[in-house]
């Protein structure tokens, strides 16, 4: 008995998954990266607060980051996410100044049911046309893209900056840390700050993890992404689970308008564009594979923190142009491209092997199985 249970506690490791795999990945080169930024650019780097920013300046990008993995996970795409948060900016920033609710904190809870709102109405229609409808996930979310930004656009084609006051002393509203802020020259404590969007990007990825890691819906979205026509054969409702996944995308874009408008408290035609790119190559660099059925909102969560650190290193060194930033981005996402593709390879081969050796013992077992019979 005791040499059984000496071997059990000597059992070997499982290996890692695909997801856990590219998760610490994407972890270790974002460490490595802040790391290196920090011994030469130093500066900035070395306080904490740095990181404080970086969540201050990508709150909304996190968010819809999130929103694209869980779509991406289950096998399709949704590149309207952007233009859901430049709909959702103006809408709110326009209801803000012209609305008539005595209450200002009546006023900016409507103006979040409003967002949500408006992020559920497109999550509800894309996930219809997508799950019931079957119509391919690029052009729905694509013609949804068009959509947000035309009515964006008929809204307001001039900008609109927010008047409410109790909306603008939400936005400074900050969450003070005094032991992890800095002395400054003069000798007075800075206290590190974090805006209310950052805390809740951060919720929303934690929530995010726990929904995708345990529950039956999360497991759901990694079984249909990964073989539709097995995850049929178990009974799960796909047609269900593709259409909750645009849900929680549609109504995370929404909550990172809201979130967007807290960070920038203006609204115009151009607000988040593009930002569905900069989501989509958090997604892969963090991890979650195109195909499907691989993915963490963790490492989408460092996924957006490396574009974010790309960026600040860029604007910190002599290199502060746009075409490097995109350079460097675009090296980043092709690095997870080419590393997705081995991962890819090297799960098509252990299909292979298993396969080969399902068939091998099925081949020695025959004989035995047709003798015992003649017996």
């Amino acid at each position: 008995m005791s040499g059984n249970n000496g071997n059990n506690r000597l059992r070997v490791r499982e290996p890692l998954t695909d997801t856990q795999l590219l998760m610490y990945i994407s972890i270790g080169i974002f460490v490595v990266m802040y790391a290196a930024a920090a011994l030469t650019l130093k500066g900035g780097f070395l306080k904490p607060q740095m990181i404080f920013d970086l969540l201050n300046d990508n709150a909304a990008l996190i968010i819809i980051s999130c929103a694209l993995t869980i779509v991406m996970i289950g096998g399709g795409i949704n590149i309207s996410v952007g233009g859901v948060i430049g709909l959702t900016v103006m809408s709110c920033a326009l209801f803000l100044n012209n609305n008539h609710i005595e209450s200002s904190s009546l006023s900016i809870l409507v103006t979040l049911l409003l967002a949500l709102g408006i992020g559920l109405g497109f999550g509800v229609l894309q996930g219809f046309l997508v799950a019931h409808l079957e119509i391919q996930p690029f052009i729905v979310t694509l013609a949804g893209m068009f959509l947000a930004r035309g009515l964006t656009t008929i809204l307001s084609v001039n900008p609109v900056k927010v008047a409410h006051e109790g909306f603008l002393n939400l936005v400074k509203t900050k969450l003070k840390i005094s032991w992890l802020g800095y002395t400054a020259q003069n000798g007075n404590l800075i206290p590190a700050k974090i805006e209310i969007g950052a805390i809740v990007a951060v919720a929303v990825v934690v929530v995010m993890f726990l929904i995708l890691r345990y529950t039956r819906l999360g497991r759901n979205v990694y079984a249909v992404g990964g073989n539709r026509q097995s995850a049929l054969m178990l009974g799960i409702n796909v047609k269900s689970t593709v259409f909750w996944s645009y849900v929680i995308s549609g109504l995370l874009s929404g909550l990172a308008g809201f979130v967007f408008l807290m960070h920038k408290p203006a609204g115009n035609a151009s607000v988040a564009m593009r930002s569905e790119m900069d989501a989509i190559a958090s997604s892969i660099i963090g991890g979650t594979l195109l195909t499907g059925g691989v993915g963490n909102v963790i490492g989408t969560f460092f996924g957006s923190m490396i574009l974010a650190t790309i960026q600040k290193i860029i604007a910190l060194s002599p290199l502060n142009a746009s075409w490097w930033q995109e350079m460097a981005s675009g090296a980043m996402l092709s690095f997870f491209i080419l590393l997705q593709s081995l991962v890819l390879m090297r799960k098509n081969r252990s299909k292979r092997k298993a396969k080969q050796k399902a068939a091998a013992k099925a081949a020695e077992e025959k004989p035995s199985g047709a003798g015992g019979g003649t017996a």
